[in-house]
């Protein structure tokens, strides 16, 4: 998967998300803040097991977690 290769090249997650990405490449792949409940079930799984990380030192989900909808790469940034 490219988008993988970029980001394991050092490429920034929200370049790779902005160029990638389908609904939110204009915010550099940026969901805001999310509930459980609030997405399905496999993207709602990776992402709360995932620990915050930031821009800097990323941890992303690898392999990217597969919906529905698609193929996801998630960096999680924040936990309320």
């Amino acid at each position: 998967m490219e988008a993988m290769e970029k980001l394991k090249a050092g490429v920034r997650f929200s370049e790779v998300a902005s160029q990638y990405s389908e609904d939110k490449a204009r915010q550099g792949g940026d969901l805001g803040w999310m509930t459980r409940g609030s997405m399905v079930g496999p993207f709602q799984d990776a992402a709360f097991a995932l620990p915050v990380s930031s821009m800097d030192k990323p941890v992303y989900t690898d392999p990217p977690v597969k919906t529905k909808f698609g193929y996801h790469i998630i960096m999680v940034e924040g936990k309320k």
